[in-house]
C-alpha cells in the first residue's frame, strides 16, 4: 500500500491510526498542502484524487480517497482488530460520532475554508470546533466507556484524537469538555496513536518533531 498524506492533516492521521492498529505496513508519499501553492493541486495528484485532498491510499490495485471510505475498506479486508462493534446499536453510535466530527466539525475549519476567512480564520475555527464539541461532549456522556463507545477502540476514536489536536492548535479552551479530554488522553497512550502522530511523520518539519 502507498499512503499519500500530510503530517498535519487530521484526515490523513485517521487513516494512519487505522493502518497502525491493523498492522498494515505501507509506503508514505508526503503531499505538502502549503508548499508550492499546495502540492495537492498538481496535475499528477489530481489524476490520483480529483478532489485534490489527502489522504489517498493505493491498495489492492485500487486508489481510494476520503478517510472513512478508506477505513471502512481496511475494516472489511483486515477485520482484526475490529474498529466497528458487532452490536448494531453501538456500531450506529460509532458511525454517528465519526460523522459528527468528519462532516460536522472538520470540514468547517480545514485549510481550504480558512483561506476564505482571511483575518477571521482563528475566530471562525474556534467557533466551529466549540459548537461541535459542545454537542460531542453531550453525546459521549451517554456512549463512552474508556473510549468513545464502550471500552473498545473504534472508528469514532480515530476521528476524535486528530480533531482534539486541531482544537489545541486553534487554541480552543478544552476546559468545558472533560469527557473528550479523558478519552483523548487514554487514546494517546496507545502505540498506534503515538506512531501515527503528526510529530512523528517523515514529512514533519524539524521544529515540530517529537
Amino acid at each position: 500500500p502507498v499512503l499519500y498524506s500530510y503530517f498535519r492533516s487530521s484526515c490523513s492521521w485517521r487513516v494512519r491510526i487505522a493502518l497502525a492498529l491493523k498492522g498494515i505496513s505501507y509506503d508514505l508519499v508526503p503531499v505538502n498542502l502549503i508548499k508550492d501553492g499546495g502540492q495537492q493541486f498538481s496535475a499528477e495528484f489530481k489524476a490520483l484524487n480529483p478532489m485534490q485532498q489527502v489522504p489517498a491510499l493505493k491498495i489492492d490495485g485500487i486508489t481510494l480517497s476520503q478517510s472513512l471510505a478508506i477505513i471502512n475498506y481496511l475494516e472489511e479486508t483486515h477485520p482484526n482488530p475490529r474498529l466497528l462493534p458487532q452490536d448494531p446499536k453501538k456500531r450506529a453510535q460509532v458511525r454517528m460520532i465519526a460523522d459528527h466530527i468528519v462532516s460536522g466539525i472538520q470540514p468547517l475549519q480545514n485549510l481550504s475554508v480558512l483561506k476564505q476567512m482571511g483575518e477571521k480564520k482563528m475566530e471562525w475555527a474556534q467557533n466551529c470546533i466549540t459548537s461541535g464539541f459542545q454537542a460531542l461532549e453531550q453525546i459521549l456522556q451517554h456512549t463512552a466507556g474508556r473510549y468513545c463507545v464502550g471500552d473498545e477502540v473504534s472508528m469514532a476514536d480515530l476521528c476524535l484524537v486528530p480533531q482534539v489536536a486541531n482544537a489545541e492548535r486553534f487554541k480552543v479552551d478544552m476546559g468545558p469538555y472533560p469527557t473528550i479530554n479523558r478519552i483523548n488522553k487514554a487514546l494517546l497512550e496507545l502505540e498506534a496513536f503515538k506512531i501515527s502522530h503528526p510529530s512523528r511523520q517523515p514529512d514533519t518539519p524539524v521544529e515540530l518533531r517529537a
